[in-house]
Parts: C-alpha cells; sequence; structure tokens
C-alpha cells in the first residue's frame, strides 16, 4: 500500500509537469481547433438552409405566434432561428470533438511516457485496439447499471456526495488504466497490476472523476450568463481536454512506473510460472534446468 501511495504522488507530480510539454498544450487546443474548423464548413454549406428550416418550424407553431403577438414580438422568430440553429449544432460538434480527443489523445500520450522515461520496457502487446474498446463499452455498461440502482440512494444527503463518484472512478480507472497499460503489458501482468494496486487505482480515479466536474460549472455559467456563452463554452471545452490529458498523464505515469517496477522483481511477479531449483536437474547447453515431462510409471511386475 505504502508503494502504491509513493507511485500515486510520484506520478501526480510528473503528470503536472508534462501538461507544460508543448505537446500536451496542443492535444488539449485540438478541440477548439476541431470546433472551429467544423462550424465554418457546417456554416458555409448549411446555415442558410437550416436557419429557414427552424424558422418554418416557429411560424408553422400557432401557439408560439400568439405568444410572439401577445408580447409585442412579431418577428421574434427571425431573431431566435439562428440562435435555435447555434445551441442545436454546439452539443453535437463538443461531443465529437471530445471523442475524438478520447480516443487518440490518451495513445499518443502514453507513448510520449513511454518514450521519455521507459524507453527499454519492453512491449508485450497485451490489448488491441479492438479489445480496448470492448473493455471501455463493457466497464460504461456495468457503471451505468450501477448507477441506475443506486439512484434511491441519492436521497440520502451522506450518500449522493460518495456513491456517484466511487463509481465514476472506478469506470475511469477500469478505463484509462487499460489503455494505458494495452501496449506494453501483457494480460497476466495487467490482472496482476490491477490486483496489487486496486485502492491507489481507485482512488486515481475519483479525484479525476472530481476534477472533470470542473468544466460543468463552468458550462453553467455560460448558460446563467447568455452574453458570455462564446466565450465560457470554449474555455470549459479547453478545460475538459487538459483535464483529459493530465488524467491520461497521470495513469500511464503510474501504470508503466508500476510495470516497470514489478518485472525487476522478477519472473514470477507476473505470474509466470517459476521452476523450483534442483541442483541434480539436467541442463541445457547454456546452463538452464532441462524441463522433462514425466511418463506415466509402470506398475511393478512384482507387485501381486
Amino acid at each position: 500500500m505504502l508503494a502504491s501511495m509513493g507511485l500515486l504522488l510520484d506520478s501526480f507530480w510528473r503528470a503536472m509537469a508534462y501538461c507544460l510539454h508543448k505537446r500536451v498544450i496542443a492535444w488539449s487546443l485540438f478541440p477548439l481547433v476541431f470546433m472551429a474548423v467544423s462550424a465554418w464548413v457546417l456554416g458555409y454549406f448549411f446555415w442558410a438552409d437550416a436557419v429557414l428550416w427552424v424558422d418554418g418550424l416557429l411560424h408553422g407553431v400557432g401557439w408560439l405566434s400568439t405568444v410572439w403577438g401577445w408580447l409585442g414580438l412579431p418577428a421574434a422568430p427571425d431573431v431566435v432561428s439562428p440562435v435555435l440553429v447555434v445551441l442545436g449544432f454546439t452539443p453535437v460538434l463538443v461531443v465529437v470533438s471530445l471523442l475524438l480527443v478520447a480516443l487518440c489523445m490518451t495513445p499518443a500520450l502514453v507513448e510520449l511516457v513511454a518514450r521519455r522515461r521507459f524507453a527499454d520496457l519492453e512491449r508485450k502487446r497485451g490489448g488491441s485496439l479492438i479489445a480496448s474498446l470492448l473493455w471501455s463499452a463493457g466497464s460504461s455498461v456495468i457503471a451505468l447499471i450501477a448507477l441506475l440502482v443506486s439512484v434511491p440512494l441519492w436521497f440520502v444527503p451522506p450518500l449522493v456526495l460518495v456513491i456517484p463518484p466511487l463509481i465514476w472512478g472506478w469506470l475511469t480507472y477500469r478505463v484509462m488504466a487499460f489503455d494505458a497499460l494495452a501496449e506494453h503489458a501483457s494480460k497476466p501482468e495487467r490482472r496482476e497490476l490491477f490486483l496489487r494496486h486496486r485502492f491507489a487505482l481507485m482512488l486515481m480515479g475519483v479525484i479525476c472523476g472530481y476534477l472533470g466536474a470542473a468544466p460543468a460549472i463552468v458550462w453553467a455559467s455560460g448558460v446563467v450568463f447568455i452574453a458570455a456563452f462564446w466565450v465560457l463554452i470554449p474555455v470549459a471545452i479547453w478545460i475538459y481536454a487538459l483535464i483529459f490529458a493530465f488524467s491520461s498523464l497521470w495513469f500511464a505515469h503510474f501504470c508503466l512506473a508500476a510495470l516497470d517496477r514489478m518485472r525487476g522483481e522478477g519472473p514470477h511477479a507476473a505470474g509466470a510460472p517459476v521452476v523450483p531449483f534442483a541442483p541434480d536437474a539436467p541442463r541445457g547447453p547454456e546452463g538452464d534446468v532441462v524441463v522433462q515431462a514425466s511418463s506415466p510409471s509402470l506398475p511393478d511386475s512384482k507387485t501381486p
């Protein structure tokens, strides 16, 4: 446990320092660039048609026309239509950009950590892209089921502050630790590391889950202060991307350091079979023990 806490603190400050790396900053800005380019392309080809379509919907609703007339704003649909188009497309662009970051950022950051700190660490490739997607999907389904089952407990004031963070922390560490070890660890090594450091990994996941709530506060501020919407929402997206980068770096530093330390303990540490010492056992040309298959014993002819 103390070793896990030491690795946790060491990987924490290393992840903080790596967030100042120019490549990490570039990755954190990727969602904003993607959103700006996508918004320009969509606006260039579909803006006029989308606004006309929404305007037609607003004019086609009879009770809304009555409301506009009662408020003395007969031309309100012409003003509201562009705003509704923007509000409708923005969440889609945000989700798509963040999904691209989630798929591309973690492997790139793990590779950055591995190349700078663990260049000699053997890559056993215990997890493929398909395995990572299936693992993430399965873990997400389990987490959602746990959230739904635990909803009645949320009405108890202390538990609402404990249960959801624990569930999201479990999901975070399962997904990010798997991705951090997919390239370098074998399946037995990954299972062993999950077992050894489950409490430290869970704590890391909970902390990252609480950090992930920070963009939601900025997002809510953008809804409250409509005038600052165009500034606060991009800021929230950038903060989310930066927190995601920090979380990926934290798990990469922790998991790769733990894997390197476990391999340094010897082959038995990763679940490999250990050949017992036998001084009289036959040996090969390089001095290694030759394990011979045992043949079934024949019955003694003298035994009645």
